[in-house]
């Protein structure tokens, strides 16, 4: 059957969902309702294998939850996220779809939710779809930035220029080892999303209403999470126990958690990038970020760090995203946690967010940034803290009195230090800027 333009598929039930849910005109994510299409058509051909439901019915039923997780259907899932929590609105509203797309004799109850309850399918659905969008969205487009910020490190490898500790000057670093700090907070946030995978991928489904499997054979859960795993290649598992997989949603408390300190790592990268980029000429200015458009409608001329600045409302939003995940992670009440539509919403929303922001920072920014060697090499040279490698030689004390004598005067420190006293041959050693970057005693 194909959709008549302007056709609603839905039945009575996601017409009642409607109209009880007129609230924030957000449906539910495309991805949770394209899963939902995906472990429908695994369970009828799952039922059919066990001698459970007829083979035709299975058969269309099949072809019908296929049609929906190639997003055929996607306009046929209007209900509000902000529904009944435990998504049992929007599993009728599938099943309704999916009896009307696979016709005659097929019932949204009977058949096609044969061997499930809301309160395992849908979460289970929720699961998969943010594990895929994990896997396939956001940890690409993490590895992405990282290598950008990698290739700019080594770029910027002998691009010599002042520390900053406190926002004031410290001892001298390169460009390059900042940007490779960059590139390692990303990775690390990529391997704190990929330790999470294994839980989001526990699925409730098989657990019916409360966990005790009433209703569903034996073997249909493991069958059709063999399926789902097999089309999809994600790594699908039964809970560790079912009573806690149906009244608790820890795994996506747990994986928007990793998503927040990858959004808090954005954050900090995003804000240096845009620091030292400041200027052109009162700011620090020692980087040049790529110039997109205009920065004021009044002031020619004048750029401004739009992606940065994209980037850290984007990381602003998926921290607001995770604590109220937090808060419906709370509400699992005795045997089923009622908060599930909404935790879908926000862990879907944070992943998309932050993976198309990842890109942007990588392509539109990182890619084309330049060092301004010139300005970089200049602040090397005045900041006053590269007196601490002179202390070995001087002692911490008159180390001291020549960076403040220096501080007073407005002079090199090599000046000053020459006229304390410090030989020649010991401020060529100790005041090698490029040396200090490498550590140890100089």
């Amino acid at each position: 059957m194909r959709k008549p333009a302007g056709q609603e598929l839905w039945g009575a039930e996601t017409r009642k969902a409607i109209d009880n849910f007129p609230v924030s005109g957000e449906p539910i994510p495309t991805a949770v309702a394209r899963w939902l299409g995906r472990i429908k058509a695994a369970a009828a051909r799952v039922n059919a294998e066990l001698g459970l439901l007829d083979s035709d019915k299975a058969d269309r039923i099949a072809a019908a939850g296929d049609r929906v997780f190639a997003g055929e259907f996607d306009d046929q899932f209007p209900i509000d996220v902000f529904q009944t929590g435990s998504g049992t609105s929007s599993n009728m509203n599938a099943n309704e779809v999916i009896a009307a797309v696979a016709g005659d004799g097929v019932h949204p109850n009977d058949h096609v939710n044969m061997g499930q309850s809301s309160n395992d399918v849908f979460p289970s659905a929720v699961h998969l779809a943010a594990l895929d969008k994990l896997v396939n969205d956001l940890l690409p487009a993490l590895d992405g930035l990282a290598g950008s910020l990698s290739r700019k490190a080594e770029e910027f490898e002998g691009v010599v220029k002042s520390g900053r500790t406190h926002l004031m000057d410290a001892v001298p670093v390169t460009l390059g080892q900042e940007f490779g700090g960059y590139a390692a907070q990303v990775r690390e946030g990529a391997a704190r999303v990929e330790g999470t995978l294994g839980r989001l991928g526990q699925i409730p489904l098989g657990g019916t209403a409360t966990g005790t499997g009433l209703n569903t054979h034996p073997e249909f859960a493991g069958r059709v999470r063999a399926r789902l795993e097999s089309a999809s290649g994600l790594g699908i598992s039964p809970p560790a126990d079912a009573f806690e997989a149906q009244a608790a949603r820890d795994a996506i408390v747990e994986a928007s958690g990793a998503l927040k300190t990858a959004a808090v790592s954005l954050t900090k990268i995003a804000n240096d990038l845009r620091f030292l980029g400041s200027g052109p000429r009162a700011g620090l200015s020692e980087i040049f970020l790529p110039e997109l458009q205009k920065g004021s409608s009044i002031m020619p001329g004048k750029v401004n760090p739009v992606i940065p600045e994209v980037v850290t409302q984007v990381a602003a939003q998926v921290i607001g995203n995770d604590s109220a995940i937090a808060v419906g992670g709370m509400q699992g009440h005795f045997e089923l946690n009622v908060f599930v539509p909404m935790m879908a919403r926000n862990i879907i929303h944070s992943t998309t967010l932050l993976a198309s922001a990842s890109r942007l920072l990588a392509e539109k920014c990182v890619d084309g940034t330049r060092a301004n060697t010139e300005v970089c090499r200049r602040y090397a040279e005045l900041t006053l803290s590269a007196a601490t490698a002179l202390n070995p030689y001087t002692g911490y004390d008159l180390a001291t009195e020549i960076v403040q004598e220096a501080a007073a005067s407005q002079r090199p420190l090599r000046e000053v230090a020459r006229e304390k006293g410090v030989a020649d041959d010991v401020l060529d050693k100790a005041l090698d800027y490029a040396k200090m970057t490498e550590g140890g005693l100089l």
